[in-house]
């Protein structure tokens, strides 16, 4: 999978169906990217790298040493000293000047891949995969740097990451710091991203690929509503089914950039990392500091492909923990049904109810902690509000176990109210800029995690409450972006440490967290989907993917967020209408099909919606039940893209041996005069008969079609009459 052709120097890392090459140039050790794409058998392409072309490597011309560096396809391009790309990594130096030039040292071949300190991280062991050590220097700087690559055997992706150490005896400060770069020839991409706002994230945005620098990026202090740490560039015939895709992914949570850079030369380079705004790291004599990690992907079978060696990367080495491979409780959620206003009784009329349905969790959302009767107070109180819960929280938690549901709880461990017991308490545990009035997001300020001794205490808080009770599920919420970066427990020159300190303080808040409980399901959210990100997903199986519960705002928001992520990671609720967020009226059926496309939940109050409503739950729980393995575990393939054709949606899920696979379509919008519509489907087995059943529809008898013309002719899907319709399809081999 990795080997070092020692006469051509060259590095070859080969994935099942892909290389990526890695040459060592001139006597200078120039570390040149040759090659990534469809898998070849010849390791010696270094011509691609054109140092037989002028203006030739510095050993053959030195006195076009810049021009050789602002075309060279550098693997981790440093900045300052002539290349005028962007760069991947800037230094300056404690006499404040600024350049850097990485030359290769050595190499070593690792069995497994090892573990990134502090960060999430893809994980796999000796035969599952093989990591490529690069060691690079700066002799001038005095620093070293690690370019760690991962191969894994059973999934087309490569894995980067950079560890930086101050080998000198001076500090230097970091001041940009990528994770991964790829040079390479432009042929016409387009680019995707995914952009959105609350209440409508990770929308598919695709455009073509000009001169000069694109790029996505958040400095929110979270991966964001507004655009996500993903991109890929595609060749301009790519479809789902066909066409190259390349794709970065970016293993964080917190401010990054990911860009691509058309030159002069027509040539492109693709980087990712922390955002370099508002970022400078001190690095002492002998310090290091580990850069995150990015997932690269090549595939030329279009963005299926790509999409499905995302999924099954993070399913078999991202997730961990209890639920990594298993059916998650049906919830249901108080928040939309009772906001603040409910107490012991209230919860228990919801759970007395949901029982009976075959609901299996109760979900405590926010309210039952210190004052909190408004979202303008409390928040850093996490003390049980006995007034609201009379008897106290183990009494509650308890009754709900009697009637055979499990409990969770809801937390916004990040934040402080001004108006609260902490804040009056530790007015400097707050992100502040001493003499600037800080900005309230509503109404409440950001705690400063870049401190140990806020962060332990906050955690030993929200584990006290764990510890009282049987609660087997978190909700862990953040609802306002970081500003007024300033902390009263780090020096100037350290300042520009925050946002990645804070970052790295909830990621050890929540491995403690699951190290503690871990039998607990944790379940991350941030003002909706905000958060949803391979980081988090290291550390809870499944993330509130928009506060938008809206099944017709959801398909937009379901595609994008599957293009990369399993379905089983996609919180999704059924919930009450006129919908809460854009008061449309939707059928209840129809919610429930959108929703079972995730975790499948319910965001309602049991015991005041429409009877003809409740009668439908057990239904829905049975058909959950039915077939969540398959959507949980099978292949995704898009069919059709309500956000490109505006009238319909339609996915597929197919199980690993082909036998079984399951089709939802929505019907957005009827038409007049209308006939049936044809879907092609996609991942059967052509020699394979399937027996297609219109789930629940007795008018329509299932019938019996070959893979080959399910794939080939066609399925005909009739309409019905009314907006907003769902049908779900289920075949399997006959």
């Amino acid at each position: 999978m990795i080997t070092y052709h020692e006469q051509e120097r060259i590095f070859k890392l080969d994935t099942p169906n892909t290389s990526y090459l890695i040459g060592i140039v001139d006597e200078e050790n120039f570390i040149g990217h040759i090659y990534y794409g469809k898998r070849l058998k010849d390791a010696d392409v270094s011509y691609l790298m054109r140092t037989e072309e002028a203006p030739f490597v510095p050993g053959r011309n030195n006195r076009e040493r810049c021009a050789f560096y602002d075309c060279f396809p550098f693997e981790y391009p440093a900045g300052g000293t002539g290349d005028c790309r962007e760069s991947c990594l800037s230094v300056r130096s404690a006499g404040g000047h600024a350049g850097a030039m990485l030359s290769y040292v050595s190499y070593e071949i690792l069995e497994g891949k090892p573990e990134l300190a502090g960060l999430p991280a893809t994980f796999g062991t000796a035969g599952e995969c093989i990591t490529l050590k690069l060691l690079c220097e700066d002799r001038h700087v005095g620093m070293q740097v690690e370019l760690l690559y991962t191969v894994f055997q059973d999934v087309d992706v490569v894995t980067r990451s950079v560890k930086i150490t101050n080998t000198g005896k001076e500090h230097f400060y970091l001041t940009k710091v990528c994770s991964a770069c790829l040079d390479m020839d432009n042929r016409d991409y387009d680019m995707i991203s995914l952009h959105g706002s609350w209440g409508r994230e990770r929308h598919i945005q695709r455009k073509t690929l000009g001169y000069g620098i694109q790029n996505v990026s958040s400095l929110r202090g979270e991966s964001s509503h507004q655009d996500h740490p993903f991109l890929a560039l595609v060749e301009k015939s790519a479809t789902q089914e066909n066409g190259e895709v390349y794709a970065m992914n970016f293993v964080y949570s917190g401010n990054f950039r990911a860009q691509a850079e058309v030159t002069q030369f027509d040539y492109v380079r693709m980087s990712m990392g922390i955002h370099p705004e508002n970022f400078c790291w001190k690095l002492e004599a002998g310090e290091s500091f580990q850069a995150p990690e990015v997932v690269m992907l090549y595939t030329d079978k279009g963005l299926d492909a790509m999409t499905n060696a995302f999924h099954k990367l993070y399913r078999k080495h991202l997730i961990r923990g209890e639920y990594r491979n298993k059916k998650r409780p049906i919830l249901i959620n108080n928040w939309e049904a009772t906001y603040f206003a409910f107490d012991t009784e209230k919860l228990l009329s919801i759970a007395k109810e949901a029982s009976g349905l075959g609901i299996e969790m109760l979900v405590m959302d926010d309210g039952w902690f210190g004052k909190r009767n408004t979202d303008e107070c409390a928040l850093g109180d996490w003390q049980v509000n006995e007034e609201k819960l009379k008897g106290g929280l183990k009494y509650l938690v308890d009754e709900v176990n009697k009637l055979g549901l499990k409990f969770g709880i809801w937390f916004e461990p990040e934040m402080v109210s001004p108006d609260s017991d902490l804040y009056r308490a530790h007015p400097d545990w707050a992100l502040a800029i001493p003499g600037r009035p800080a900005a309230q997001a509503r109404q409440q300020y950001v705690l400063d995690l870049s401190r140990k001794e806020v962060a332990d205490y906050i955690y030993e808080m929200v584990a006290s409450v764990l510890r009282s009770a049987n609660i087997e599920y978190v909700k862990w919420d953040m609802n306002r972006p970081l500003t007024d970066i300033g902390s009263y427990g780090l020096p100037a020159d350290r300042q520009g440490e925050i946002c990645h300190r804070f970052m790295l303080a909830v990621y050890e808040m929540q491995n403690r967290l699951i190290k503690e409980f871990p039998y607990l399901l944790l379940e991350n959210c941030s003002s909706g989907g905000a958060r949803f990100d391979p980081g988090m997903l290291y550390y809870s199986p499944q993330i509130w993917c928009s506060d938008d519960t809206d099944a017709i705002e959801r398909l937009e928001i379901q595609e994008g967020t599957a293009m990369l992520y399993p379905l089983s990671t996609m919180g999704a609720h059924v919930s009450d209408c006129p919908n809460h967020a854009i008061g449309r009226v939707t059928p209840f059926e129809t919610r429930g099909l959108v929703a079972l496309a995730g975790t499948f939940g319910y965001e309602l109050d049991v015991t005041r919606i429409p009877e003809e409503d409740r009668k439908m739950i057990p239904e829905q729980v049975a058909l959950y039940h039915q077939y969540n393995d398959l959507i949980r575990e099978g292949d995704y393939y898009r069919i059709a893209s309500y956000s490109q054709n505006h009238k319909f949606d339609c996915w597929q899920v197919v199980d690993e041996d082909k036998k079984e696979s399951l089709v939802t379509f929505v019907q957005v919008m009827c038409r007049a005069n209308f006939k049936s519509r044809r879907i092609l489907l996609k991942g059967l087995s052509e020699e394979t008969r399937y027996e297609v059943c219109f789930v629940n529809e007795t008018k329509i008898q299932p019938k019996v079609y070959s893979g080959d013309t399910l794939m080939k002719a066609g399925l005909l899907i009739p309409e019905q009459q009314g907006d907003f319709r769902a049908r779900l399809i289920h075949l399997t081999a006959k």
